[in-house]
């Protein structure tokens, strides 16, 4: 019988698999996650990386607020409830009484939350002159690129249970934040402890919150092993431990749920979709999931300056093949940055269609010779926005090499990547967002504001004033209609910028046993296992 290569490399897999044994008590008593990659820390504040905010957010972390998973409404959290002044200026918030933090081996809580952790949470970023901001970078690039802080008045402890934000403008998403997976609740009682042993760094790497979990050990690129946060707010009659298993081949992470040493599985490939529907005790979970994979050009270096040059090499892909070699049907073509089910989507949207001859006209009106040379950054790790960057890097290249263009494909370790990228080393990049939140600003801003292009998740380097003025007025816009027609042409710029080259919008996959129930899978990035059950 002949075994096709993607069964050889499935049966290597297996054995690589088989050298590594898990856990019993973990299996018996918890569960273990597969992971694609290592986080770049344990602050979800510090990143914009969907690995990380999938390893910290919800397991270590509540927020004042949460957005239900089915129809995204805003839930009471930390907050019990919240009022919002008539002028749209004031937010006020009542803090959940009995809310305890971990316990760990460096901190032993003497109280409960209160106003105080809220206020430092936020002030940590918002206020310039406090104490942790400039620890561990002093940048916070989701909040820096939403602008956040200079819209933000006062942050006032209004009673030991009551805090409340004043804006000096109405922004019609800031209540959105809130549940934003950014806006974790820290101590501050544990934060002054390491301030005062000199030790504040420590914050985000051995962090304390509220979550369904602890943190108690950490190993990069192996596992991270959390442990049941014995107090927690919303019962503890779930699992009692959890690790992530840091496994970056998606191959092995599928033949580790097969032989069980995995109980779940993260961004399953869309080419072992047939595998997984064959396997017995597996199930696939899918989610529209609200994000977008694209190709982005360093705006800063030439000829990429260029609009002209940027439209042709948009032009000069075949973004069909790429859905059907790299996707294999499980997302759309991208013809907007934001996708389908964003309220402001624009459907009559263009975007250059694959056109070789189109493309060999605007380089040479460009300037731009037969063998020019470019790099293409592939992300290294596999995401729903993007789940094989280095092939779709591959197919863009030859693309490219008809055009006259040669294509050199780079990548790096992921935290080495990315800190390379925001240091704008790149020609251009595969990579994509998925959304925090279900505005359409949560899309615009993070990827192309100038602040997101001082702070780096603007990986095009791209800025334009009348974009940025744009959405800065459809925030403050009441009308739903007036603000998508805002929404809508802020896209036309991008349209005729081309900063980016949207490529695709995916579905978002999980696979795991049978016996494992109630993981909580969200569209808008991250997963929970707070009230996860398992089956012996």
């Amino acid at each position: 019988m002949k075994i096709s290569r993607h069964w050889v490399i499935f049966l290597s897999a297996l054995v690589m698999s088989a050298c590594k044994q898990a856990d019993t008590s973990i299996l018996d008593q918890g569960v273990i996650y597969c992971s694609e990659g290592s986080p770049e820390t344990f602050n979800p504040q510090l990143v914009t990386s969907a690995t990380t905010l999938d390893a910290v957010s919800r397991q270590l972390f509540n927020r004042l607020l949460e957005f239900d998973p089915v129809d995204n409404s805003l839930q009471p959290s930390l907050a019990e409830y919240w009022m919002v002044s008539q002028d749209g200026l004031t937010y006020t918030f009542k803090i959940r009484s009995g809310v305890q933090f971990q316990t760990t081996r460096n901190f032993i809580p003497s109280r409960e939350l209160n106003a105080d952790d809220v206020i430092f949470s936020f002030n940590r970023w918002y206020d310039v002159d406090h104490p942790y901001h400039q620890v561990n970078g002093g940048i916070y690039p989701y909040f820096d690129s939403m602008q956040l802080a200079e819209n933000i008045k006062a942050i006032t402890r209004v009673s030991s249970r009551v805090v409340r934000f004043t804006l000096y403008k109405k922004d019609h998403d800031f209540i959105q934040h809130f549940a934003s997976h950014y806006t974790p609740i820290h101590s501050a009682e544990y934060a002054e402890q390491l301030l005062t042993a000199e030790t504040p760094e420590l914050l985000d790497s051995q962090p304390v919150g509220t979550g369904p979990f602890k943190l108690t050990e950490y190993h990069k690129d192996a596992f991270i092993r959390f442990k049941q946060h014995s107090s927690y707010w919303e019962g503890t009659d779930y699992i009692q431990n959890l690790v992530f298993d840091i496994t970056s081949q998606s191959s092995l992470r599928l033949a580790k749920l097969i032989t069980k040493e995995c109980d779940l599985i993260a961004y399953p490939a869309s080419s072992e979709m047939q595998v997984l529907s064959n396997a017995k005790n597996i199930s696939v979970q899918a989610k529209t999931a609200n994000n977008v994979g694209f190709w982005a050009f360093n705006t800063l270096k030439a000829p990429f300056d260029n609009p002209k040059v940027r439209y042709a090499l948009a032009a000069a892909i075949d973004k069909e093949t790429i859905l059907r070699a790299v996707y294999y049907g499980t997302a759309i073509k991208a013809n907007s940055i934001l996708p389908p089910n964003s309220w402001a989507y624009n459907p009559n949207a263009e975007l250059p269609q694959y056109d070789p001859a189109l493309a060999r006209k605007l380089l040479k009106e460009a300037g731009i010779p037969d063998g020019f040379k470019m790099n293409i950054w592939a992300m290294p790790i596999e995401r729903p926005y993007n789940p094989n960057a280095h092939k779709m890097a591959e197919l863009i290249s030859s693309n490219l090499a008809e055009v006259g263009i040669e294509a050199n494909i780079v990548s790096y370790e992921w935290n080495t990547f990315r800190r390379l990228l925001s240091e704008q080393r790149h020609d251009s990049v595969l990579i994509g967002w998925a959304a925090d939140t279900p505005s359409p600003d949560n899309f615009l801003s993070p990827i192309f504001s100038c602040a997101s292009a001082i702070v780096g998740s603007n990986r095009s380097a791209w800025c334009n004033t009348d974009f940025d003025e744009i959405l800065y007025t459809a925030a403050q816009t009441e009308d739903k209609n007036e603000r998508k027609a805002l929404y809508i042409q802020a896209q036309k710029i991008l349209q005729n910028e081309m900063p980016v080259v949207p490529i695709a919008h995916s579905t978002h996959y999980l696979a795991k046993l049978d016996n494992v129930h109630n993981v909580h899978f969200y569209p808008n990035t991250s997963i929970g296992f707070s009230k996860v059950e398992k089956n012996k």
